[in-house]
């Protein structure tokens, strides 16, 4: 079998590229130390940059075969790789890589070859955000990478809606990303809408992982006081009357904030009643 230093070196060769593409790929959680090795190896970033922007042309109109599809989801395996690794991510970040992506992700085609390959990119920027790294983070606000991932949460396979829908829960779990989405009802309305219509999906297709972010997701948003009371009137009626008691049945923790959610937003509602005369007719004024 061929050494990790050698499959790297093949990717350099168009004769050889294709299967060391596929053996690294497949077995990069057992090559220790790929990330650095790739990404300090003469022309292994260019080339796998190379990979992506070929199918370019092939986006729109989509016209991408399943094999080609494949073999670029190898080249997002191994930057997947770069982008999680400590000693890359900051270099990765400041090359501007995941930029890259964002045509794939900004396609609408629901066939096989595309919902493969927004699933391999949503993994690069899924590894970005996992280690709660305030600079990615704020990379990825800069670069609007949120109404990308709100695009896949509207037209996705479970799968890809899954992945997209928890980096923007991470995302709102900064700081400066809350901010960023409640910063005007435009953005905010943009998340609310697509959250409130996969809720509508899931009634009829349940999915115990994607409610679990999306509930995530509002309660997050609960906890920005604008937002909160945004959402005493935009809430699905589905998370509140128990349609989904079954599905987080064997969920305790995603049951806990649901009722957490639900408890932000009756607070929200009663200080908004309050404020609304309630207060004064109870003082008698």
């Amino acid at each position: 079998m061929a050494s990790v230093e050698q499959l790297v070196l093949d990717l350099c060769d168009p004769e050889l590229r294709e299967h060391a593409l596929f053996d690294l790929s497949k077995k990069r959680d057992i090559f220790q130390d790929l990330a650095p090795l790739l990404w300090y190896s003469c022309g292994t970033i260019t080339m796998l940059l190379q990979e992506i922007i070929s199918i370019y042309p092939a986006l729109s109109p989509p016209t991408l075969s399943p094999d080609v599809s494949i073999r670029v989801c190898n080249a997002l395996a191994l930057l997947q790789c770069v982008a999680s690794h400590p000693d890359t991510q900051i270099l990765f970040l400041n090359a501007h890589i995941p930029l890259y992506l964002y045509p794939i992700l900004n396609t609408t085609s629901k066939t096989r070859p595309f919902e493969h390959l927004r699933l391999a990119s949503l993994g690069v920027i899924g590894a970005l955000v996992k280690v709660d790294d305030p600079e990615a983070i704020s990379f990825l606000l800069q670069t609007e990478i949120i109404p990308l991932c709100l695009r896949t949460m509207e037209l996705g396979g479970e799968l890809s809606k899954t992945v997209a829908t928890f980096i923007v829960q991470k995302i709102l779990f900064d700081n400066l990303g809350l901010q960023h989405v409640c910063a005007t009802f435009e953005r905010f309305f943009a998340v609310d809408v697509i959250l409130a219509n996969m809720v509508v999906s899931l009634v009829e297709q349940p999915s115990t992982r994607l409610l679990k972010h999306i509930i995530r997701c509002y309660l997050r948003l609960s906890e920005n006081g604008r937002a909160c009371k945004a959402l005493t009137r935009g809430l699905p009626v589905t998370l509140k009357d128990g349609t989904f008691n079954r599905c987080l049945r064997d969920d305790p923790a995603t049951h806990q904030w649901l009722q957490q959610l639900l408890r932000n937003v009756a607070g929200a509602n009663l200080v908004s009643s309050l404020r609304a005369g309630g207060l004064d007719h109870m003082m008698g004024n």
